[in-house]
């Protein structure tokens, strides 16, 4: 599937590792440095990132203790200009005009050898946005060997041709900062892009292009791309998933090698869900998933590293690896919490256990060290998180994920909405201001449609430490809501609540309504760059396939049954207690749902020709 090409802007991501003192500008306004590395009391190294605009930077530091334990730590550097730190995450700092102090927050003073930790803070300049090249790690200068704790301070300098290199790392001299040691396999991919839709065709599933092909007039949208769901192990390896068939994730990235080739020279974009943590989706029983809630090493060693492995053969290269990052988890933490009226015993658990922070983060700094793969973190969407209560927290919470298990949040490419749901992407007659939030629709949310919050919702995100060229996606696949119940124009009515039913285009009952919704249609097809901040619209979850069970329907993948999806369901705080709005006679979730598949196409808009 062709997209429209209609931007590009230069955003990469930051890649660790660098040789000492070597800075190299990526794209636009992103600088990574990794310096002469800093030094525990006998050893270490920092890479200093650098995500930057015109008057601010966010700065990601990994600091890597070399020596022996330590019990806690400062970090010290000098800036040549006027840099002053507004905000750090991760650690506590000072500033005393260049001079700046970064000392370990309550929780992360002990570091042990080879251990890392990663502060990170947001900063104002002007002029010039000189990068440190010297760092003191308890007071020792850094070059990223181990010393003798009663020698002096390693300088910044490479050591004289006439002395031995060092036992523990070559000179920084030995290899040009972007030079491949000669022993290292051949690097995968080609040059980053910031939007990697751009001048690209994205991958057709074949297993689901066969599925829409043989509905009556599903040949229309056939050829669309869509996501393949690794929603279980056992899927990564073609064992009869309902969702890849008998087509493992090598299987599927062979067949877009042969797309990529038939395409000719453009690049193809290849569209992953990685979605298996440990108690999975905690507020919702028919997405469960195979892992319970403390299975966090079977989640990193059985599930991500094989996946890791596999994106990262040689043969695979050429493609542009989109990850989406497991949708349905880290909003839950948040808003089905606690003594929240929407809370569950469940979300307590996963809370409480940390595993989908750890399991996030673990997804993106592997998945981040194969270089043709963009990261893109599921962000829930406006009806679950687009309150204040929910928003802001929200960010910091994915943040605080994106610094987890050795990521970085320049390990992110972007985020993506309203994966797998209906929210409209836009609703072009109704303003949301004081006299529409009080609306037992919008109920006081500060966004009605998918879009508006997509774009603000990446503005908070950059807040919270993300690199500000991150990109947003957004789920178009079923939001499109055309049909005869369509509004054409706005109500006047003078009654708020009538005014806004009559001129809405999302005809849910409720937004937080979730499962196999009736009288949903297709949305926009997958586009590139369609707006500001926007990097595609995109069809993540492949049209026709169950969201969850209409009745109990007993299963090996672990899919529970969730009332939901119970058309005679009169819903739960989650929904208001409104009818859930479902479908009836609906599979598994994954599963194909004929029904489901027409009346999409019945209602889409953009309406099919």
């Amino acid at each position: 599937m062709n997209l429209n090409p209609l931007r590009g802007a230069g955003r990469s991501r930051m890649r660790r590792g660098l040789s000492a003192a070597a800075a190299v500008v990526l794209g636009s306004g992103v600088l990574v440095v990794a310096a002469t590395q800093a030094s525990a009391a006998a050893g270490c190294r920092v890479d200093y990132s650098v995500n930057q605009w015109n008057t601010g930077f966010t700065a990601n530091l990994t600091v890597t203790n070399l020596g022996d334990p330590l019990s806690n730590w400062t970090l010290e550097w000098d800036y040549s200009g006027n840099q002053r730190i507004t905000q750090a995450w991760n650690s506590e700092f000072t500033q005393s005009g260049t001079r700046v102090t970064l000392r370990n927050a309550p929780w992360n003073g002990s570091l042990g050898t080879n251990a890392s930790v990663n502060p990170g803070f947001n900063a104002s300049y002007s002029g010039t946005n000189t990068a440190p090249t010297v760092f003191r790690l308890n007071g020792v200068a850094c070059n990223g060997t181990t010393q003798p704790t009663s020698q002096p301070p390693v300088t910044t300098a490479p050591p004289p041709t006439t002395a031995p290199p060092p036992t523990t790392a070559p000179p920084p001299t030995t290899l040009p900062p972007t030079t491949v040691p000669p022993t290292s396999p051949p690097p995968t991919g080609g040059p980053r892009v910031d939007n990697p839709y751009v001048g690209a065709d994205v991958y057709v599933n074949p297993i689901w292009s066969a599925n829409a092909a043989a509905e009556p007039g599903g040949s229309r949208i056939a050829d669309e791309p869509t996501g393949v769901w690794l929603d279980r192990t056992s899927a990564i390896y073609g064992n009869n998933s309902p969702t890849t068939g008998d087509m493992g994730l090598a299987d599927h990235l062979d067949e877009a090698v042969r797309q990529d080739a038939a395409n000719g020279s453009r690049p193809l974009v290849f569209q992953v869900v990685i979605y298996n943590l440990p108690g999975r989706d905690c507020a919702a029983l028919a997405s469960n998933g195979e892992l319970g809630p403390d299975e966090i090493d079977a989640y990193r060693d059985d599930y991500i590293d094989p996946i890791a492995e596999i994106v990262g053969r040689a043969e695979y290269r050429n493609l542009r690896i989109v990850a989406v990052i497991e949708i349905d988890s880290l909003p839950n933490l948040v808003t089905n919490v606690g003594s929240r009226a929407t809370a569950t015993p469940e979300c307590d658990v996963m809370l409480a256990n940390g595993n989908y922070v750890t399991g996030v983060g673990y997804a993106i700094s592997q998945l981040a060290d194969v270089p043709n793969v963009y990261n893109y973190i599921d962000a829930g969407h406006h009806g679950w998180i687009g309150w204040e209560d929910n928003f802001g927290p929200s960010a910091d919470l994915i943040a605080e994920a994106a610094n987890a298990s050795g990521a970085s949040p320049s390990d992110v490419h972007g985020f993506i909405t309203n994966t797998a749901n209906y929210s409209a992407l836009e609703e072009p007659y109704i303003t949301v201001d004081s006299t529409t939030r009080p609306s037992t629709w919008i109920d006081w949310n500060n966004y009605n449609d998918e879009l508006s919050f997509a774009q603000a919702f990446r503005q908070r995100l950059v807040q919270a430490g993300f690199p500000s060229g991150v990109g947003m996606l957004i789920d178009t696949s079923r939001n499109g809501w055309g049909g005869p119940d369509r509004p054409t124009g706005p109500s006047s009515a003078g009654d708020v609540d009538t005014r806004v039913d009559e001129s809405r285009i999302d005809r849910r009952f409720q937004k937080g309504n979730w499962c196999n919704q009736s009288g949903a249609g297709l949305g926009e097809r997958p586009t590139a760059a369609p707006a500001s901040g926007i990097d595609a619209y995109v069809w993540i979850k492949p049209p026709g396939e169950s969201d969850g069970s209409s009745s109990e329907i007993p299963n090996d993948e672990g899919k529970g049954f969730d009332r939901m999806c119970d058309p005679t369901y009169t819903g739960n705080p989650r929904n208001n207690n409104n009818m859930s709005g479902a479908l009836p006679d609906a599979p598994v979730s994954g599963h194909w749902f004929s029904a489901q598949f027409q009346e999409l196409m019945a209602n889409a808009y953009p309406p099919l020709s």
